[in-house]
């Protein structure tokens, strides 16, 4: 099944290894769910997970965070969204997800900031302990 992971599971996941945002990256390395990954969710992932403040948080070092980005990378089934869906939700930034969404036919966006908009798109959202 094909999943948008917006960045706040990541960084959750790598914040605790107890979490259902852990759960999930797990239920990612075993097969179950295949990431969805585009250019622009992949730099928007390195950009808040490799914040000086999100390395203290996670007490990982940059390497640590480094080998996990490349593994999201390596495995991340990859989409490049050819049109741009503006949804005008509350967090712009958060387009990037409802487009990748699309241009994979992820099954869901899994998240914990659920927005309304998103469903007036046909998505399907879901909170990170669903799984």
């Amino acid at each position: 099944m094909i999943v948008t992971i917006d960045t706040n599971i990541m960084f959750q996941a790598l914040y605790s290894s107890s979490g259902a945002s852990f759960y999930i990256l797990k239920l990612v390395r075993s097969g179950y769910l295949q990431l969805a990954l585009s250019h622009t969710v992949f730099l928007e992932y390195e950009e808040v997970l490799l914040r000086p403040s999100s390395l203290r948080s996670f007490d990982l070092s940059r390497e640590d965070v480094m080998r996990i980005l490349r593994y999201i990378a390596y495995t991340g089934n990859k989409y490049d969204p050819k049109f741009l869906f503006r949804p005008n939700l509350r967090d712009e930034n958060d387009n990037i997800f409802v487009e990748l969404a699309i241009a994979s036919n992820s099954k869901f966006i899994v998240t914990s900031n659920i927005n309304p908009s998103c469903f007036a798109n046909g998505l399907k959202i879901k909170k990170q302990y669903f799984f």
